[in-house]
């Protein structure tokens, strides 16, 4: 198996720095599987793809009263409640325009735990970051066998998946926006739009200013000359729509048939409780008929059981479908303040729509928390409520796994060392099917509980290892 020396990553890495002020451990190999987690990988996609054209049937229905199921009856209004809570109503208004159905993310990037039981997947992310550095990563780590993605897979499905929404338009013209608020990946996306470039493609990096508009078309300035942009891929998120100018513009040419934005300005497809909704007990009927016997069994064993904090009244002698906290069923959320440590396996985090929404900002895990700070947890939970709804989520722990990582400090020598796994795979859904094009692998030490980047975890591509 090739081994990349440290000075040859760190010197990669020093000529195209991918994201602004970050740093990580480096490692001489990219992160195995076996071809058995590959061909659920593949699968996880599809049922990814499958689980949101099901939400947003789910949504539509809710909104219009229709009833969800096929032979006995069975409406759901509070539904639509729960995913539009907190949102402004023009952007509620777009999202429900029927121009917009059937319109989806075209990247899908589920964030995958490796457990003692297989992977866990915690959240489904479609306005990820990371997509420029991972196929960075597959390129650099491309003369080692077996790299998933090495073949330019990220690259050339990403720019297939954005020129899929404009097939009328023969080379049409991309506007990767990156907002201030994300000023972060902007150098992996500026990087993407360089490569695609050569390829010779119309893809530019922009910030939201760049823009501007020309009857009821969008452009933006190449050497001085007005360009018309034909797609946008919008790499902000929905709650800092208010504070981008040009967003009014950008509705405007949408509404026209001007231009088309991916992801979709559709608050419903980001939130986190989809995945409570998921398991609600009383839509499980509707899961059953919405999806596929092999997607329903698959995101069954994956999603863990997570819960809407909605701190609604019940009726006397009522409890809540949730977790016990000293022994005893919910009569109230706030029983979960209450909880002992072996009960407060539990994760508190923020649904979307919230300047807190990414980046484990807004996470709280109890059996890592102090009294004090769990019931601030909680309590925050229910303060925002009105406005933002938070989800509770059973924490599964992700199990010890071993792999080379080299020193932080000289000689940089490459040892084993025991750590966490999380495993990002980006799908690009491309003629209606989401195509696994590489994946990310964080490797967090042992102690990390909450896994995300960090300048102590290694990020790396994978390696399939041949069987």
């Amino acid at each position: 198996m090739n081994k990349l020396p440290f000075e040859d990553l760190r010197s990669a890495f020093g000529a195209q720095p991918l994201f602004e002020d970050k740093t990580w451990r480096l490692s001489p190999h990219a992160w195995p599987v076996e071809q058995a987690q590959l061909q659920e990988l593949e699968a996880i996609g599809a049922a990814c793809l499958e689980f949101h054209q099901a939400l947003e049937a789910l949504y539509i229905r809710s909104v219009s009263g229709k009833n969800l199921l096929r032979n006995k009856p069975l409406t759901a209004p509070w539904v639509a409640d729960y995913l539009d809570r907190g949102k402004p109503d023009s952007l509620v208004a777009h999202s429900r325009d029927p121009k917009n159905r059937g319109m989806f993310p075209t990247v899908l990037r589920p964030d995958l735990l490796l457990t003692e039981q297989g992977f866990v997947m915690t959240e489904l992310d479609s306005v990820p970051g990371g997509i420029g550095l991972t196929a960075f990563l597959n390129r650099l780590y491309g003369a080692t066998e077996g790299i998933l993605g090495a073949d330019d897979a990220m690259i050339r499905n990403f720019h297939a998946s954005l020129a899929g929404l404009r097939p009328d338009v023969r080379n049409p013209l991309i506007a990767l926006v990156v907002s201030d608020e994300a000023a972060t990946y902007r150098p992996e996306m500026e990087w993407l739009a360089s490569q695609l470039q050569v390829a010779g493609h119309r893809v530019f990096c922009m910030r939201p200013g760049d823009i501007f508009p020309l009857g009821a078309s969008l452009f933006f300035d190449v050497e001085g000359n007005p360009e018309k942009i034909d797609i946008i891929y919008r790499f902000f998120e929905l709650f800092d729509l208010a504070s981008i100018k040009t967003a009014p513009y950008i509705l405007e040419a949408w509404a026209a048939g001007e231009v088309a934005i991916a992801p979709p300005m559709r608050p419903f497809q980001e939130e986190k409780l989809a995945f409570a909704l998921f398991h609600h007990h009383l839509l499980q009927d509707y899961w059953v008929e919405a999806l596929g016997g092999r997607a329903h069994k698959l995101l069954k064993a994956l999603i863990p059981p997570t819960w809407v904090i909605d701190p609604a009244p019940l009726p006397p002698g009522a409890v809540l479908d949730g977790p016990r906290a000293a022994g005893r069923a919910l009569g109230s959320w706030r029983d979960l303040i209450s909880a002992t440590q072996k009960e407060r396996d539990l994760i508190i985090k923020i649904s979307g729509f919230h300047e807190t929404a990414w980046g484990a900002r807004s996470v709280v895990l109890g059996s890592d928390s102090s009294r004090e700070e769990w019931q601030q947890g909680v309590e925050r939970a229910l303060e925002l409520a009105p406005t933002n709804l938070h989800v509770l989520q059973d924490y599964r722990k992700p199990r010890r796994v071993r792999h080379s990582l080299y020193a932080a400090e000289a000689p940089h020598e490459a040892s084993e060392s025991d750590g966490r796994l999380r495993l990002c795979p980006y799908y690009f859904v491309v003629g209606g099917k989401a195509r696994l094009s590489g994946a990310l692998a964080t490797f967090c030490p042992p102690d990390k509980k909450i896994i995300h980047g960090m300048q102590d975890a290694a990020l790396l591509p994978l390696r399939v290892r041949s069987s």
